[in-house]
């Protein structure tokens, strides 16, 4: 059985090997085009473990425009099994930066909550719609009543633990998106 030092030391390499892999795709995604639909996934200082990557795979078959990534230097591409390169990646440092951004391309805003906020079967998304996803376990980084043009939703739940992983949560709303707005391929 390994020590904490080994599997410290363990760890510390598959982080140096994700790093290596983010510096090689992220290269490549200077080079991705727009998805077919206009509608934006902003990553809210997530963790940059499975998740980051699993929502890039989704947002790619989904046909995403763009990722926005607020408060992630880096994160591990392989979950996303190469589609980094193929969704436009904007890194920027704060929310807020990224807010000013995305409203003044006349986007809708929206976060999602737990509980609270329209269920999005309730919600008519206008065409440029961008979902926020916060941080798995502190939720958003911003003070949402700051920012009163940023809608909240829910997606209703019927379990006890009222909780999603967020790459799930990320598809569900990429599906209804797409339900509601969805374009044939080119």
């Amino acid at each position: 059985m390994a020590g904490p030092h080994k599997i410290r030391g363990m760890l510390k390499s598959e982080r140096e090997r994700a790093r290596r892999r983010f510096r090689r795709q992220r290269n490549q995604n200077h080079l991705a085009q727009r998805g077919l639909h206009d509608c934006i996934i902003v990553l809210d200082h997530l963790k940059p473990t499975f998740n980051v990557g699993k929502i890039f795979r989704s947002a790619d078959g989904f046909g995403a425009r763009e990722i926005h990534l607020v408060g992630i230097d880096f994160f591990d591409p392989a979950p996303g099994m190469g589609t980094f390169k193929w969704v436009p990646a904007t890194f920027h440092r704060d929310f807020y930066p990224c807010y000013t951004e995305l409203t003044n391309r006349d986007y809708t805003l929206y976060t999602l909550e737990p509980g609270s906020g329209t269920p999005i079967m309730d919600e008519a998304f206008p065409e440029k719609s961008a979902f926020i996803f916060g941080h798995e376990e502190s939720g958003i980084s911003f003070e949402p009543d700051l920012f009163p043009n940023v809608k909240r939703l829910t997606i209703p739940q019927y379990g006890k633990s009222q909780s999603l992983n967020v790459s799930v949560a990320a598809s569900i709303i990429l599906y209804e998106y797409v339900r509601q707005h969805g374009k044939k391929e080119l």
